[in-house]
């Protein structure tokens, strides 16, 4: 009887270890995982303005997703994100030469008043955000920096042109990146050549 009950704790003890093998083995593969290009990573961040400001956090909502390496982050989070492991967290600091561009005055567009509904002027101010259509028919909303005697000036450079971005990350998975989607016809981007204010509705 003795020696049936030892054998049953030698199987009941090698059962063990074999499940804490594989999940030290689980572990260990997940903790070899690291961001680097062709990876779709997971990630949750909190941006705030060099003035310590908050400005954006997915904490909470569904992860960001990305692909390392295809620049669909700004260049500087992209770099510092490379090589990290998953739950591993970074404080990383982008300037805006490595985040959306210092403030380009060639992107401020001065748009006659007259090209303007009568009803709509009376509103606009510093800051108030106007549609402007493109030539191939989209519409962006963007900020007036000034109101003159004639004109009023838009500013069509990107939100945080010109600002240093702190943002607060962490890892939450790494796996192969999904195969491309088929092609498809582009995006539009924003206006660079001038736009006009869009028809009213």
């Amino acid at each position: 009887m003795r020696m049936k009950f030892s054998a049953l704790k030698l199987v009941v003890f090698a059962s063990i270890m074999l499940l804490s093998t594989a999940v030290l083995a689980a572990e260990k593969s997940d903790n070899e995982k690291v961001v680097k290009d062709g990876l779709l990573v997971s990630l949750q961040y909190t941006l705030f303005g060099e003035d310590g400001n908050l400005i954006e956090s997915n904490k909470g909502k569904e992860p960001l997703q990305y692909v390392q390496g295809k620049n669909m982050l700004v260049p500087g989070l992209e770099k510092e994100l490379a090589g990290m492991k998953i739950g591993q967290e970074k404080h990383v600091k982008v300037t805006p030469e490595e985040g959306y561009g210092q403030i380009d005055p060639r992107r401020f567009q001065e748009i006659p008043k007259d090209k303007i509904p009568r009803e709509d002027l009376n509103k606009i101010k510093p800051g108030t955000m106007i549609p402007l259509a493109t030539p191939n028919g989209q519409t962006y909303h963007f900020p007036v920096s000034e109101v003159k005697e004639k004109t009023i000036v838009v500013n069509l450079n990107h939100p945080m042109a010109g600002k240093t971005l702190v943002f607060d990350v962490k890892v939450l998975d790494i796996q192969p990146a999904p195969p491309p989607p088929p092609p498809q016809t582009s995006q539009p981007s924003p206006p660079t050549a001038p736009a006009k204010p869009a028809a009213p509705k």
